[in-house]
């Protein structure tokens, strides 16, 4: 296959970028974006050019490293991660434009490589869960009912590749947030800190200059993982009742501390 790549080159957050044209000939159908990219940069290592920075780790879609906007929409054209989106999702001779995750919060760092330590500042924020030393307790000493551990489970499988703030119009970062902020809220072991944790993690996100929510949905639909917007419900639930101190409605008799 073929393809016509229009990459977004930039030499740091001050440099006010540019796109570049190159071409990539004899890729596999089978290849995934990154190996698009190598063979990329093979061939301008060869040709004596500097090659495009772009970050990865696992290339499993575990870890959400690999943060591309291909062709507008974050990670590709099907809800997954860049790494696990492949050459034959795409048209033979198709001009594909590859560009960073556009926030503010997420400043370049080279080419298509992003700052995203502001989702890690975020989680600092939240601090951590109060446990005791000594024996493990019994597992059925602590029952939680089936529906509020699914609950958590599907708000904690969140990886923080910020692709719901790169599909979001205003940058917000309430779906990661209101993610992290569910999955430790609804558990037990996250009860003693609860309202804390809220107010902090919010007070964070804001003071790192993410856009505020206001329900276009893109950020739900852009993520691999297929986080639910109704983490940013309970976000939002769990952040008024921590600024009045009063009990959460909906979460199985659990209240704010």
């Amino acid at each position: 296959m073929r393809f016509r790549l229009e990459l977004w080159r930039q030499t740091g957050p001050d440099d006010p970028g540019r796109y570049e044209v190159v071409e990539a000939d004899g890729i596999d159908p089978e290849a995934s974006f990154l190996e698009l990219l190598y063979q990329v940069n093979e061939g301008r290592i060869a040709s004596g050019l500097d090659a495009v920075a772009f970050d990865s780790d696992c290339r499993e879609g575990i870890c959400g490293s690999c943060s591309l906007v291909i062709d507008g929409m974050p990670h590709g054209p099907r809800q997954v991660t860049s790494c696990q989106t492949f050459m034959r999702d795409f048209e033979d001779g198709q001009t594909i434009r590859v560009e960073p995750w556009r926030s503010n919060a997420f400043p370049v760092i080279r080419d298509l490589v992003t700052d995203r330590s502001a989702f890690d500042r975020i989680i600092e924020a939240g601090g951590y869960v109060s446990v005791t030393t000594g024996p493990q307790p019994n597992p059925n000493s602590m029952p939680i009912a089936p529906a509020t551990q699914e609950a958590a489970m599907d708000a904690a499988i969140c990886i923080g590749c910020g692709a719901c703030v790169a599909a979001c119009p205003n940058s917000a970062a309430m779906l990661f947030t209101g993610a992290k902020v569910t999955h430790l809220n609804l558990l037990p072991q996250g009860q003693p800190e609860r309202r804390q944790r809220t107010l902090a993690m919010v007070e964070q996100m804001d003071e790192e200059g993410f856009g505020g929510c206001t329900n276009h949905g893109e950020c739900s639909l852009a993520c691999p993982q297929g986080i639910s917007l109704d983490v940013i419900g309970m976000l939002n639930r769990e952040y008024r009742a921590a600024l009045r101190g009063k009990p959460v409605a909906g979460t199985s008799g659990m209240t704010a501390q």
